[in-house]
């Protein structure tokens, strides 16, 4: 355990003051909790919203600036995974088991209960899809763009240690090595051990409602818990195995699941409708992104309870998840420019989760609109399979997808302890495995006090209470990257000065030369 730094003994010691809180005192934990959010969410929604906002701003920015041509390693350096295994990685870390869990329910309770207006006619339709892909498109994507481009940049081509603490060096300079820059390792560890274990009990609780479908299994946390543990130990022995054989395997086996579910559904579901639905919505998302985006309601209570629930918290969500997320995605995008990470990472998921979102999600709605069958009322873990039950080859269906939820559940909580490892082992891109396995330990326990003390509401606490400090601290790694890209050029620009006249010509002239004919 040489390898480890305070930041470690710190982050477990919060935890477990965490986990035999809830343990003990489950009741006070849940009163602490929601009173902390509510105070977030009312005096502090701004603040999520605007953040979110300038991350994309400050995203578009980077891929149109003189910036865009710095590579993110160095000058010589070549991408170590292929585009479609970098593709796969990506989604399998970024956001898998909540496009199943909210594929078909978040749209459907747009549908019923809109942000604006009345429900369950065809506008709110249209608007329950742009407000879906306002929450996992652009804004999405870009916070972690941002932070993956951040600590590649640092990683690769400046040398600095993997630590989100490292990306303010341009700020805070040594200090970064002091208690300063660890009280900022802290906070993303924290922050990140919070937002991931929220996206395991979405998993758990979905698991669960699939076998209750198949077998009748009770759904209750006794029987969430031991898919709990059971996926414990299956992403531990993952996790032992590194990045370059468990987590690449799995995640290019999440891309085949996910393909194959895709491509099955498409083909069963209302396909005209559906592509008419996605084309509309989309189009209204793009023309409509900066009043979605800045949407506050202060004028309407309702109104502004809805976007509380639903848009702050996403928002706080991916800045939570963003050190994980971001940790990730810059381990394996070395050699590529600026221009191309952002790009990719901002646009290419963004048009599949849109599209993923206008499948699913716009079935269910053509099945409540249309059909009049009852998709609102079902719980939002079981949504997905009561869709499933209208459909040909239900069975097929509710078996990929439960292979889909674990190799995701596997897989993202894979990433999370190699991630939460290096933030905790001075940026190693190889922590020990006794360090990922005390971790993913970690990880799971507070995975299951959360679900015992208040289900997704309490997931909607931890994560919005944990990422207003490291959404600050965001920003002024934005702050940090402009100052460090200028930096950079400058001194490019001084070396090219340096050079003599003459040298410059003589330079200029042989490479004009063409070689003689023989």
């Amino acid at each position: 355990m040489k390898q480890v730094s305070s930041v470690f003994w710190i982050s477990i010691v919060i935890a477990v003051i965490f986990v035999l809180w809830g343990a003990i005192l489950p009741q006070h934990l849940i009163d602490t909790m929601s009173v902390t959010q509510s105070f977030f969410m009312k005096s502090f929604g701004w603040f999520y919203q605007l953040s979110a906002t300038f991350f994309l701003v400050f995203s578009l920015f980077l891929i149109f600036s003189r910036y865009g041509k710095i590579k993110l390693g160095k000058d010589e350096d070549k991408p170590e995974f292929s585009r479609p295994t970098w593709f796969a990685m990506l989604f399998s870390a970024g956001m898998g088991i909540g496009l199943l869990f909210f594929g078909v329910s978040e749209p459907i309770a747009h549908f019923t209960n809109p942000p604006i207006g009345e429900g369950g006619t065809s506008t709110a339709a249209i608007r329950a899809l742009q407000y879906t892909y306002l929450h996992w498109g652009f804004h999405a994507w870009a916070i972690y763009a941002i932070v993956a481009l951040s600590l590649a940049y640092y990683k690769f081509r400046k040398g600095y240690p993997g630590l989100i603490s490292a990306t303010l060096y341009p700020i805070l300079g040594d200090k970064v090595k002091g208690p300063i820059g660890k009280t900022i390792d802290v906070i993303a560890v924290i922050a990140t051990l919070f937002g991931v274990a929220a996206s395991l009990g979405l998993g758990a609780a979905q698991i669960n409602a699939g076998l209750n479908y198949l077998t009748g299994i009770p759904n209750n946390f006794t029987v969430q818990s031991m898919i709990v543990l059971i996926v414990t130990v299956l992403f531990l022995i993952s996790a032992a195995t590194g990045i370059k054989r468990g987590i690449k395997y799995l995640s290019n086996a999440n891309l085949g699941l996910a393909l194959i579910l895709f491509i099955v559904f498409i083909i069963l579901a209302p396909t005209v409708f559906v592509l008419n639905l996605f084309t509309t919505t989309l189009g209204g998302y793009v023309q409509n992104l900066a009043s979605m985006g800045l949407r506050l309601a202060p004028f309407n209570k309702d109104n502004a309870e809805w976007l509380q629930s639903w848009t702050i918290f996403y928002w706080a969500w991916w800045i939570a998840w963003a050190p994980f997320v971001g940790t990730f995605i810059a381990r394996v995008s070395r050699g590529r420019t600026i221009r191309e990470f952002i790009t990719a990472v901002l646009i290419i998921p963004t048009l599949v989760c849109a599209f993923w979102f206008a499948i699913f999600g716009g079935t269910g709605i053509h099945m409540e609109f249309n059909l009049g069958l009852d998709v609102s009322g079902q719980p939002l873990e079981t949504a997905l399979f009561f869709v499933y039950e209208q459909l040909p080859f239900t069975m097929v269906l509710v078996v990929v997808t439960l292979l889909l939820i674990l190799t995701f559940f596997i897989t993202s909580a894979d990433s999370a302890t190699f991630v939460l490892g290096m933030q905790t082992t001075y940026g190693s891109i190889n922590p020990p495995n006794v360090v990922k396995i005390v971790l993913g330990l970690i990880l799971s326990a507070s995975a299951l006090v959360l679900m015992y003390t208040g289900g997704l509401a309490g997931f909607q606490s931890a994560i919005i209470i944990s990422a207003f400090p490291l959404g600050v601290i965001l920003l002024f790694t934005s702050y940090a990257l402009v100052k460090a890209f200028s930096a950079e050029l400058a001194q490019e620009k001084r070396a090219k000065k340096k050079m003599k006249p003459g040298k410059i010509r003589a330079t200029i002239k042989r490479s004009r030369v063409r070689p003689k004919r023989s």
